[in-house]
Parts: C-alpha cells; structure tokens; sequence
C-alpha cells in the first residue's frame, strides 16, 4: 500500500484529497519515508526540507477541510538546484555556491507554490547544468534507480531519479540542450521542452532563447497540469507569449500522420533504443496512423552550432567571476566548457545561427506534412554513472562512436537550436540493463496540445512505465 502511494500521479493524489480518503500530510509521510530508504542509493537530493514540508502539508489537510483547496494543493514538488527559491541555497552543482541564498524565486516554481505544492527537496545537477550524466565535487554521483551503475541522464538528474524512485509527486526542471528530456527518458518518466516564450524564466536566462523551463511527471496527464499553471505571459520575463493554451484539450490522433527517423541523419543509435523506437511506431499504426520514416540530411555541424551558441552565451563562465582564481574547484566538464568559450569568434556564433537556419530549412516541410515527428531522445539507454562528460569513448553496436556523439550521445540538444517547437520525451521501452529508453514526440511551432495529445494515446494504448519493480520491498 505504501509503495502504491508513492507513485500516486498528482491528478490520482488530487482526487483522493478532495474526497477525504487520502490527506496530503499523510502522503508526504510517504515520500519522505522513500526518501530515507532510498535516496542513500542513487543521490538525487542535495536537501530535503522536511519540517517545512509538514508544516505546508498540514496547512494543506486544513484547507481541504475549509474548502479552499488550491489546483496543486499538498502535492509534492522536488525542485532543481539551479531554481532559486526565496531564503534558500541554490548551488548549482558546484562549490563556488555551496552556501549562496537566493533572495528572489523563480517565476515558474512561484506559480506552483502559490497553487499549493509543496517542495519536499532540492534535487541534484552536474555543475552548471554542463553535461548528460551526473557528479559533481560537491555533491558526489547521482546514480540510476533502474541500475545503479549506470547514470540517470542531466542535467535535470536527482528531478528524473526522484520520479522514478518514488521519492515525490512531482519535478522541475530546465533545459538547455535536453536537460529535461534526457533524464525523462534515462529514468522512465515523462520530461516536457515547452517552446520559448511559453514558460517564464528568471534572469537573465529571460534572454536566453535555448533554456527553458518545465515539468516532469510520471504522467502525461501531470505534465498537462503542471504546464497550466506553470504557462502564460510574466512581467518578469521578456519573452513569454500571452496566448492561453487549454491543456486540457486532447486530441483523437487516430488519422494522423506522423513522421519518424532514427538517426537524425548522423547519430549511431543502439539497436534497443532502435527496437523500442520501431515498436512505439507500429504501435502508432495499429492505432490507425499513418507514420512514415523520413530523411535528414543533418550532420555534426549540428553538434559544432550548438556548442557555439552555448559557449558563447556563457553558460558556465557567467557564474564563475574569476576563473583562473577558481578553476581547482570546478568539474573537468566545466573548466572544459568555460575553456570552450574562450576562443569562439562573433563569425563562429554567425556561422552556428546560419547552420539554425538550415536545420529548420530541412525539419520545417516535414512538420507542416505530418502532425508529429518521432525521433529517439538519446543514441544509448545511457552511460556508466562515474562516466566523465570528457570520456568520448563510448561504444554503441561494438563500435567507438564519432568523438562529436560521444561527448554528445543525446539526441535532443538539435531542438533547443530550435527553440519555438514543442517536444516532450515518452518513454519507449527498457533496454537489457534494465535503463528504460525514450522517444521525443516534437511539433509544429507552439503545437503543445498536439504533442501532449500524441503523448497520451502513446501512454495509454502503446507503451507506459511500469514502475512496480522499484516500488517492490517497500
């Protein structure tokens, strides 16, 4: 019974709340139990407030005594370690800010709150948010609930494993070159890139057009609430776009048409992240889609381009005032990105926009014959937990990759390079080391609902997570 309520979905827990046989200080009870057994095994917090918790969770039992029960009201929410929240630390993987306390919340996360979640934790990240896999000097290895010695993904790492391993209701994240979506599929949950503009951000991330800020959830229908509340234009941010999205819509995808490719064009995919792609379409057909593989003529100048603009938007160096001063006690992964952007030329980040124009020259055609495109969310299941983001030797099918896709085995960092489409990765399937795999469902410019939709008739009659295995023993 434990066990069962810790993976309660948000909307399942929301449900039992206002009926009165569940109360939300029974449930966090739950989760900080899981919390205790199992975050000693994989890492995926960097702090757990407890006693806040409680105390917002009984606040919450009385409201729905009252009530006045909020949308999100007593459900918890595991929040990044680079989402500031007022009066406490926000590190971001590293220790230049192991004791930095942020005056200001972020805008996302404020809409949560003020809808009635409750943080249970701060969850971990690799330094900066500057790799796919997850340790840092500060706060150690994040590891893999499905198969500790493999990693979770990053950067949005302990919000992925927190997930999966039944430590909380509900995650956030960011993303910059997949941060949501490669954790998402590395641990069997669902990981949402909303377009930019459609969630708010902080500053100065409100200029960035390639990080975004989003939910993830055990549930396609989670993902659904978390973006209606999280969505909608901010005074705080520059970007965000005032057009109101009904979530709840949901559309029949029985007649649709939808492309697909494994490769991108230049990826090296294993064959079960292969395999449970293929499955997911056929699945598809059996549904009455029509779904086609089609081509791209994209190469690793896609890669080169986004490390340019990355690396020249100082991603990791604005945090780092002086860096010869401070170099010892960052990452290898960060020193190296830092490194990066110092020889990058105003021609190089001319040349990575010009190779942005081109990519979507190719993907836009596509997007406007087909009511989604599918693509795997990384080239492997994942890489070893202790792995180096810098150990570009990885094999997939028994053979050394490219160094381009060993440094970068995700396939996701292409669709920040192209900010405005939507794209949520599913899971697809699990591999034969017990990591699951996942498949990113991407549409048209500002289509949420659309990929949702998708993602639902995907959830309920194709493929689902089935986290029981990790619930066992509790």
């Amino acid at each position: 019974m434990t066990a069962s309520l810790a993976y309660l979905s948000a909307t399942e827990a929301l449900s039992r709340f206002a009926a009165g046989t569940l109360r939300p200080s029974e449930l966090l009870e739950v989760l900080l139990r899981r919390i205790a057994t199992e975050n000693p095994k994989v890492n995926a917090f960097t702090a757990i407030y407890a006693d806040e918790a409680r105390a917002a969770a009984l606040a919450a039992d009385q409201r729905y005594q009252d009530g006045t029960a909020r949308p999100l009201e007593g459900i918890a929410l595991a929040v990044k370690d680079n989402v500031p929240i007022t009066g406490h630390t926000v590190t971001y993987g590293s220790k230049l800010y192991k004791d930095n306390v942020t005056p200001d919340t972020h805008p996302g996360v404020a809409r949560l709150l003020d809808a009635g979640a409750i943080v249970i934790g701060r969850t971990t990240m690799p330094e900066f948010g500057e790799a796919g896999n997850c340790y840092t000097p500060l706060w150690g290895t994040t590891r893999n609930p499905w198969n500790t010695e493999y990693g979770p993904g990053g950067s949005s790492s302990g919000a992925a494993v927190a997930l999966a391993a039944g430590m909380t209701t509900l995650s956030d994240g960011s993303d910059i070159g997949g941060s949501i979506r490669i954790p998402a599929s590395c641990c069997g949950v669902y990981g949402y890139k909303a377009p930019y503009g459609r969630n708010p951000n902080d500053l100065p991330n409100t200029f960035d057009p390639y990080m975004h800020y989003g939910p993830l959830a055990r549930a396609v229908n989670d993902v659904r609430l978390m973006q209606s509340i999280i969505a909608g234009r901010h005074v705080d941010d520059i970007g965000t776009v005032a057009e109101v999205v009904d979530y709840t819509e949901v559309a029949d995808v029985s007649n649709w048409r939808i492309a697909y490719s494994v490769d991108l064009g230049y990826f090296p995919v294993d064959a079960e992240v292969r395999a449970n792609l293929l499955a997911l379409v056929e699945g598809l057909r059996k549904l009455g889609c029509a779904v086609e593989e089609v081509s791209l003529d994209w190469g690793t100048e896609v890669y080169d381009a986004w490390v340019a603009t990355n690396s020249s938007r100082g991603s990791a160096a604005r945090f780092v005032h002086d860096f010869d001063r401070d170099r010892h006690q960052l990452s290898d992964y960060a020193e190296d990105m830092i490194e990066k952007g110092k020889d990058l030329s105003s021609a190089d980040l001319i040349e990575a926009l010009e190779v942005h124009v081109d990519m979507y020259r190719e993907l836009g055609p596509i997007l406007e014959r087909y009511d989604a495109f599918l693509c795997p969310t990384t080239a492997l299941p994942s890489v070893p937990a202790e792995r180096s983001p810098l150990d570009i030797d990885i094999e997939i099918n028994g053979e050394v990759v490219p160094p381009k896709v060993g440094e970068a085995w995700f396939m996701t960092y292409p669709f920040n390079s192209l900010a405005q489409l939507p794209v949520l990765s599913v899971p697809s399937g699990v591999s034969s080391s017990g990591v699951p795999t996942g498949v990113q469902i991407v549409g048209r410019s500002y289509a949420d609902t659309r990929v949702l939709s998708l993602a639902n008739a995907l959830e309920t009659h194709v493929y689902a997570t089935d986290f029981s295995v990790l619930s066992e023993g509790v």
